[in-house]
């Protein structure tokens, strides 16, 4: 195999497997080991640069960290990331102050923002500081999209979303609140040097089956009922609720019921409890609160009696494979099933929706009626329009919004300065050494067998009578301090350096997971079987050395390594070095002064 080349960004950043999987990039290391020293406000600051919203993820984000988390690996359950990074919000200062400022003058560029959720909040707190004049538009009188509208109370309190919300708005961008744009040739009519489109997917999907016109009174679609129950305007639903859909939403739909006078609520589910879409943490938080699943059940029609809905019927099915492997669900030939209920939430999935763009603006469209956006750019057909967030490539999480926007806002930061928008600026990288002494090192690398911490809740009795009672109640100091221990530091990075290596296998010896091998070389797949422990995790890359002095070369398997150090502690010669890996994303601004 050819020596791994290390120069680049790209070799380190993907053994910090958590930022690697991260799609804003957030240093979780960092500010993991800030939390451990008792410094919340540095840790917050961190995300805040890297994520935006570190107190609103904290408490809602999809976590694409975790199962990439090393810990996940040599334990069973990885570190704690997202409630980590809630540690972080709920212990800083006022940090105002460590805040950008408004810009004192403008560079003359005015910049529309379509919607007022992450995505465009994002573009909003990348573009203000640096003297652009950013306006907001939302159909809704406050700022924070789906934020706001979509996620119970009862996971995120509005004053976490005021806060993080305010801090943005602060950077004085102006809001049109309650003026949802009904025309894009309209705005493009007006004087905006570029728009950016955060819409999201705004629009759920409905289930057409027999029945449905007749029972409508009290069949809902999902994300419409949690808006109409985030702004007041449902307080109620009747004793027995039905939930069609697997996905987050529903999970959201079925508690939110438990709060609101559901007694018997049910999730029903057409494919496999393994199988659905939301995440298992939010199974767990729905069985906890006696929410029963059942799955592989598809419904069939809504059963009603002079135009009141009585239940559901249902079929029950089976998934079994065809030839390719491919699953399919079939008819298990069981009688169809009958569930009675008073009402029925639809949360079946979303779609998006632009009523409001004309087709003959020059923006082209796809076959599924969205919007031609490059991945890369998040720029459409018409050169100063963007888009980003669900409005992009349809319904994710927050975290992806908020990754699109700052690429976006890199875009429009390009654009109006009359740039490549496709000439990507580069992060920032560097190592450096941790070395504090021969058996010494700047940051703890004791590794221990310390179990997941489960994060405290609300007694269930209590916080089933309120809908805006926040059940989690987060780790305190205390335990945030031990969940942030099980960080393995990932990156700290092995640092191997040929020309001072001896081959004494020292090395070897003392590594606790045997990744380190010294052997001959030969081509990747070959490789992967003679290691001291075979490389099976196709998706990391192996480290691979120059040929030493005997023609061996040094081989070792990212995949498990703990980044303890005792590699470096016991080479006589100091072949390796533990070197912190610290990887900054480009932010609109930067484009401009990378050329």
């Amino acid at each position: 195999m050819p020596r791994t080349s290390t120069e680049g960004p790209d070799y380190f950043h993907k053994v910090v497997d958590c930022q690697w999987a991260c799609p804003a990039h957030t240093p979780v290391p960092e500010y993991i080991r800030l939390i451990a020293e008792g410094r919340y406000s540095d840790a917050y600051m961190v995300n805040w640069q890297s994520n935006v919203f570190p107190g609103i993820l904290g408490r809602t984000c999809d976590r694409p960290c975790e199962p990439a988390c090393r810990r996940g690996r040599v334990e069973e359950e990885p570190v704690a990331i997202c409630r980590l990074k809630r540690v972080a919000a709920d212990n800083k200062d006022d940090i105002t102050a460590r805040l950008p400022k408004a810009a004192e003058t403008r560079n003359g560029k005015k910049i529309a923002l379509v919607g007022a959720g992450p995505a465009s909040l994002t573009v909003a707190r990348d573009l203000a500081p640096l003297g652009y004049q950013v306006v907001v538009y939302d159909g809704d009188a406050r700022a924070g999209g789906m934020i706001r509208s979509q996620i119970p109370r009862f996971r995120l309190p509005e004053e976490v979303i005021d806060e993080e919300v305010g801090y943005i708005l602060g950077l004085g961008v102006e809001t049109r609140l309650g003026q949802p744009v009904d025309s894009l040739a309209g705005l493009l009519a007006q004087d905006y040097d570029a728009i950016f489109v955060g819409t999201g997917a705004p629009r759920g999907r409905d289930l057409d089956l027999p029945g449905r016109e007749e029972a409508k009174a009290n069949i809902h679609i999902g994300i419409d009922w949690l808006s109409s129950v985030s702004f007041g305007h449902i307080t109620k639903i009747g004793r027995r609720v039905i939930v069609l859909g697997g996905g987050n939403t529903a999970m959201d739909c079925c508690r939110t019921s438990r709060r609101l006078g559901g007694e018997d609520v049910k999730v029903i589910v057409r494919s496999g409890f393994e199988e659905m879409k939301a995440s298992p943490w939010e199974k767990e938080d729905a069985i906890h609160e006696d929410i029963p699943i059942l799955n592989y059940m598809v419904p069939k029609s809504f059963s009603h009696d002079g135009g009141k809905l009585t239940g559901v019927w249902f079929e029950k099915v089976v998934a079994e494979r065809d030839e390719r492997g491919r699953r399919k669900l079939v008819p298990s030939g069981e009688p169809d099933v009958h569930v009675e209920c008073d009402d029925v939430l639809v949360a079946v999935g979303q779609e998006n929706a632009f009523p409001w763009i004309e087709r003959n603006v020059g923006l082209d469209f796809d076959e599924w009626d969205m919007p031609k956006v490059d991945a890369v750019t998040f720029q459409s057909t018409l050169p100063k329009v963007f888009f980003g967030g669900d409005a992009a490539f349809g319904p994710k999480n927050i975290i992806w919004a908020v990754a699109h926007g700052r690429d976006a806002a890199i875009s429009i930061d390009r654009f109006c300065n009359g740039q490549d928008v496709a000439d990507r600026p580069p992060p920032e990288t560097s190592l450096v050494s941790q070395k504090m002494g021969i058996h010494e090192w700047s940051y703890d690398n004791d590794v221990s067998n310390d179990r997941r911490y489960r994060v405290p809740l609300r007694d269930k009795v209590v916080a089933l009578k309120d809908v805006r009672m926040e059940v989690e109640l987060g780790f305190d100091r205390a335990l945030g301090y031990r969940e942030a221990e099980r960080c393995l530091n990932c990156d700290i990075e092995t640092v191997f350096a040929e020309p001072l290596c001896i081959e004494c296998d020292a090395c070897v010896d003392i590594c606790p997971v045997d990744c380190i091998t010294f052997t001959a070389d030969g081509p990747e797949a070959d490789l992967r079987t003679r290691l001291m422990a075979p490389a099976l995790n196709l998706t990391q890359d192996l480290y691979v050395s120059d040929p030493l002095k005997t023609g061996r070369v040094m081989v070792k398997d990212e995949d498990v390594c703990l980044h303890c150090g005792l590699c470096a502690e016991r080479c006589p010669t100091g072949a390796w070095d533990m070197q912190k890996f610290s990887l900054e994303m480009s932010l609109a601004g930067s484009a401009c002064k990378s050329r």
